[in-house]
């Protein structure tokens, strides 16, 4: 908060109560991560640096990507104008996050959209799960009796790519923040709010396919 905040907020507690209880019970019915996106917007809108830096983190801590903040402050572009957008993503780069790094924004940008052969369908027992790459892409493989899913091996919190360790039975746990995931649905069920992205796929003459 800026010193003028402060200062208000200890000269005036009970009437900047009243209009902070305004701000939480507004955003109530908002998930934390799209509350918390909102609130970078509003502090690019007003320039505020030091409240974009702390609500970014925040919004990325609730399982926003890197993506999901550059399209927001596209999708804002009407009310905030380019000299803002630009503005905000010079403040981004001097932080030096690494989810904002080229490499990292890669491995999520969409691809051509083509099916793609992963493995040997027979090489992973029911009710196992397993990590492989494939063109250069990691994925988690799940096989149920005769379904199977595929799942981008990117933790949805941070990008984090969560390695083959990761896994105990059917839960996969990312080793960053401790998010864990249900492979049989991809549902986050610890730490987070955000599921793994699937990725379609099919069995073909024996082999898995995946579509991106």
């Amino acid at each position: 908060m800026s010193d003028a905040l402060n200062y208000l907020l200890k000269a005036r507690p009970e009437a900047l109560g009243h209009y902070f209880a305004f701000l939480k019970d507004a955003g109530k019915h908002l998930d934390p991560k799209t509350r918390n996106l909102i609130s970078v917007i509003t502090k690019v809108h007003a320039q505020t640096e030091r409240g974009l830096r702390q609500y970014l983190r925040r919004a990325l801590r609730e399982g926003c990507t890197a993506v999901e903040v550059l399209d927001a402050l596209l999708m804002a572009f009407p009310a905030l104008g380019l000299a803002k957008i630009i503005w905000a993503v010079d403040i981004i780069l001097a932080m030096n996050l690494p989810e904002f790094q080229p490499e990292a924004l890669a491995s999520l940008a969409p691809g051509p959209g083509q099916w793609r052969d992963v493995m040997d369908s027979t090489d992973i027992e029911s009710g196992e799960v397993t990590r492989t790459e494939c063109e250069g892409r990691g994925l988690f493989v799940y096989h149920d009796k005769t379904a199977f899913q595929v799942y981008d091996s990117h933790c949805p919190h941070q990008s984090t790519d969560i390695t083959q360790l990761a896994i105990e039975g059917t839960t996969l746990t990312c080793p960053k923040h401790q998010w864990a995931f249900d492979v049989k649905s991809g549902d986050c069920i610890k730490n987070g709010n955000s599921p793994l992205k699937r990725i379609k796929s099919k069995v073909v003459e024996g082999r898995l396919l995946a579509f991106w």
